[in-house]
């Protein structure tokens, strides 16, 4: 009995991406003759046959948009859901939103479920897991089967979609330098690991306002947070060194670097000034309040389900990946001192 195949089966064992294996078998202009004759010999050979239920599904319009974050405590990441939300209903389609909890099994499991049928397309942000983990087969195939995508904030560029993102380097870099405009040398970053691609391009940021300043930057001085555990006495550590300002890739960052602050009898902004990223209620309510860089989650959201949408609809299209960029905003606050 021959093997049962999949796209996937016939990609490898002709040295051909899924992508080039999906367009060849839809007879697609974009594929040379010379492989398209190829591809489809194997298929024929294997009596390959596609998911006839799934590609009959996807055929018939939901009208319903998934979207898969990574977790929901985060302000900014409401925010999104938010602008998602709005868009998504003022072009007739409503949303569905689950949550990756950060884990990479869960990612697949969720992206398995929505593509089949449930969802015209979807709006994802990546999980740490799957991050770290370094595999985005789960999303190439979604690619290959041409199910509409867009990845957010957390992207990668070898995923062929359409991506928005904020300037992560352009925003740390503004954080950095307004510590810096207000006499600030010792500056300490806390951050995520180097593999939460927004964490380590905040820090490419940091490092870039530090470097234009003259300032080497004091590794002693930087910490990465293993959320698995308990982040206050990660962030505890920073304070043993010599310190006058915390710049916080996140909002919960900030609010305990502000706590431990207090507790070590520290006055913020006298003694030490600290500036956080996304304009959340925390950072609002705080007491000092907070100077923290605005994401703009909701125009995120928005821009991402608005590219979706025309993917979804224009189908026909040849496709070509876009990548919007949005800028962000420095928000002052009582926890930096004003320049003088």
């Amino acid at each position: 009995m021959k093997q049962k195949i999949t796209i996937k089966t016939i990609a490898k064992e002709l040295g051909v991406s899924t992508s080039t294996v999906s367009k060849a078998l839809k007879d697609s202009h974009e594929i040379s003759t010379e492989t398209k004759q190829k591809i489809q010999a194997y298929a024929d050979l294997y009596n390959y046959k596609p998911n006839s239920l799934a590609l009959q599904l996807r055929n018939q319009k939901t009208k319903v948009i998934g979207v898969i974050l990574p977790k929901i405590v985060h302000h900014f990441f409401s925010t999104v859901i938010m602008g998602i939300e709005e868009g998504a209903n003022k072009k007739g389609y409503n949303i569905m939103v689950c949550f990756s909890n950060e884990s990479y099994k869960k990612e697949v499991e969720t992206l398995k479920v929505l593509s089949n049928g449930s969802v015209d397309g979807l709006i994802v942000s990546i999980a740490s897991q799957t991050l770290e983990n370094k595999d985005f087969n789960h999303f190439k195939g979604l690619v290959a089967e041409e199910i509409p995508l867009v990845l957010f904030d957390r992207v990668v560029d070898e995923i062929l979609c359409d991506k928005v993102v904020v300037d992560d380097v352009g925003a740390g870099y503004k954080a950095t330098q307004h510590l810096l405009d207000n006499h600030r040398t010792k500056i300490a970053l806390i951050t995520t690991p180097n593999h939460v691609n927004v964490g380590a391009l905040r820090r490419q940021g940091y490092e870039k306002a530090l470097i234009e300043s003259y300032i080497k930057t004091n590794k002693k001085l930087i910490v990465e947070i293993d959320e698995n555990e308990d982040i206050k006495p990660q962030i505890e550590k920073v304070f043993e060194q010599d310190i006058d300002a915390v710049f916080a890739v996140n909002e919960i960052y900030a609010a305990n670097a502000m706590r431990i602050a207090k507790e070590k009898g520290l006055e913020v902004p006298k003694d030490i000034s600290i500036i956080g990223f996304t304009d959340g209620l925390i950072s609002e309510y705080s007491s000092p309040s907070i100077t923290t860089i605005a994401q703009h989650g909701f125009t995120m959201g928005k821009q991402a389900v608005d590219l979706l949408i025309e993917r979804i609809e224009n189908e026909s299209e040849l496709f070509k990946p876009k990548k919007i960029v949005i800028s962000s905003d420095l928000k002052l606050r009582e926890s930096t001192k004003p320049s003088s």
